[in-house]
């Protein structure tokens, strides 16, 4: 048997503007190579919201599932996977083709398809953590405020544009800082401890170290550590200052800024508005104004691939 045995692909074709459909065709050819790392692999692709979970969720006959996409697919097949009890559990890949690609940078996969195909035969298979909000599992990030603005604003711009990746983030952002820094009250929990009160800008709580396409917003966070780490930016700050914060954080080079930044590590918070605030799940849109977040530490097998070995 090959190193990941039976696999399937779960293919979301529209990703990155048609390049998933592209990447489908590249694995029906390099799937059936000698250099393949599968002993057989099916390839099934989404037609609408929902389906990739629903295809992960029934793939407990395979030993692999691989997902061809961005941070939204991965984040529905994480949670079909999820469906399926540990021990039946397929091991999760990624194929990044997506617009952000943040989990694929969390696991050290490259961003080329066609060497994150060769990095699969070499991945290293371990035990990451999940959060869940609100009932919803994530794999890499979720954040309320300004980031979840920009990060929701990118799709309409991504229509407009075609652009991807971190200058969509860029373009988005600046015009987000300049028209909408909003100011949102919060009540914070931290791992049961007492409420704290007071206004926010940005909100992120991570798994991964990056958003926005390799913004490292929490560039410390360990994917398999069983924490979240989070960042949280309070007003007031003017423009000048909140994009000088915004670019430095394209390197992980904000950190230092303690008089407008906090940093914590938790391992559960609830969080509640007074009105619900623009926020964003692995990418993707959620609304409430009440958010219970919790880690499952080291709950799903992941193909993680070091560029180091």
């Amino acid at each position: 048997m090959r190193r990941l045995g039976n696999a399937l692909a779960i293919v979301n074709p529209a990703a990155q503007n048609g390049n998933g459909a592209r990447g489908a065709a590249f694995l029906r050819y390099a799937g059936a190579s000698d250099a393949s790392p599968f002993q057989s692999l099916s390839i099934e692709t989404t037609r609408e919201p929902g389906h990739a979970r629903a295809l992960a969720a029934a793939a407990g006959a395979y030993d692999t599932v691989v997902v061809v996409g961005g941070d939204g697919v991965v984040h529905e097949a994480a949670a079909g996977l999820l469906e399926i009890a540990c021990e039946h559990r397929p091991v999760l890949g990624l194929l990044p083709c997506g617009n952000g690609n943040d989990y694929a940078r969390t696991l050290g996969m490259p961003l080329a398809f066609d060497d994150a195909f060769s990095a699969l035969s070499h991945a290293t298979r371990r035990a990451a953590d999940v959060g869940i909000v609100n009932g919803t599992p994530f794999m890499q990030t979720l954040s309320f405020g300004l980031d979840a603005a920009i990060a929701l604003g990118t799709h309409e711009r991504r229509v407009k544009t075609g652009r991807t990746g971190t200058r969509l983030f860029l373009e988005e952002g600046i015009e987000q800082l300049m028209f909408h820094r909003d100011e949102y009250a919060y009540e914070l929990s931290i791992d049961g401890g007492e409420p704290q009160r007071r206004s926010m800008f940005l909100f992120a709580v991570q798994v991964g170290p990056t958003y926005g396409g390799g913004f490292k917003i929490c560039p410390d966070a360990d994917p398999c550590d069983g924490v979240f780490d989070c960042c949280i930016a309070h007003p007031p700050i003017g423009f000048a200052r909140a994009a000088k914060l915004f670019l430095s954080a394209k390197d992980g080079k904000h950190t230092g800024n303690a008089d407008v930044l906090s940093f914590y590590r938790a391992k559960r918070l609830s969080v509640s508005f007074s009105a619900a605030p623009p926020a964003q799940v692995d990418g993707e849109r959620i609304v409430a104004d009440r958010f219970d977040i919790s880690i499952l530490p080291r709950e799903i097998d992941v193909l993680f691939f070091d560029r180091r070995a």
